[in-house]
């Protein structure tokens, strides 16, 4: 992460994406598979899937994302540029940070035992977790201890702040979930509510101006 300025001039913290280059490597009825990265070892039937659509590199990751466009082929790189501007409003799903075991405490935010009147070993306990007789067991999806994090995360409402065509980094306002270096799917959901995009510089006023300093000059 990092930070930077939004459209209003307000500091922000950011983070940086490196979005592609993705190509498509398989066409579906309703949806498109793209393929990223590359390593130096692929095993033989993803070298052979990238091959069927006309790709001699070595692709790493494969995903497939939901798509209503036909104008799509086999082997077409998708550029940052044509699916991403500033001021979009997109959804990043990744994988979180595995935190290993847990207790209530930690992982579903439990507030433990007393603290006082005797009480010396159930400060962080999360107490009953169910009736005897009936119904005689705990429930399924009962907040108990245990594994934290390494599950899916989607986080919606982050903005485009910043493009970089160049090197294919994408500035994203606020956080993502995933470690720093994991896998992340970017799906653009539409334009901020309420974006005012900042006003152009007008590079020919600034020409006519530098001519008319020369001319005075001269």
């Amino acid at each position: 992460m990092t930070s930077t300025y939004d459209s209003r001039g307000r500091r922000v913290g950011a983070t940086i994406l490196e979005i592609g280059p993705n190509f498509i490597t398989q066409l579906n009825p309703h949806s498109v598979q793209l393929g990223m990265g590359s390593k130096k070892s692929v095993k033989k039937p993803q070298i052979g899937h990238a091959k069927k659509a006309g790709l001699d590199q070595k692709i790493r990751w494969f995903r497939e994302v939901k798509t209503e466009s036909e104008d799509l082929k086999p082997g077409t790189e998708i550029k940052l540029d044509q699916v991403f501007s500033i001021g979009d409003a997109l959804k990043v799903m990744g994988t979180s940070k595995g935190k290993g075991f847990a207790g209530v405490v930690k992982r579903h935010g439990f507030h433990g035992g007393p603290k006082t009147h005797g009480q010396s070993d159930r400060h962080r306990a999360p107490g009953s977790i169910g009736s005897g007789t009936t119904p005689g067991r705990v429930y399924k999806g009962k907040k108990m201890a245990g594994h934290m994090g390494a599950v899916q995360v989607s986080t919606r409402g982050l903005e485009v702040v910043g493009i970089d065509k160049e090197k294919n980094l994408l500035t994203i306002k606020g956080a993502v979930p995933g470690a720093t270096g994991g896998l992340v799917v970017v799906t653009k959901l539409g334009r901020i509510k309420g974006y005012t995009p900042p006003p152009e510089e007008k590079v020919e006023e600034k020409v006519e101006e530098v001519k008319e300093e020369e001319n005075a000059k001269s």
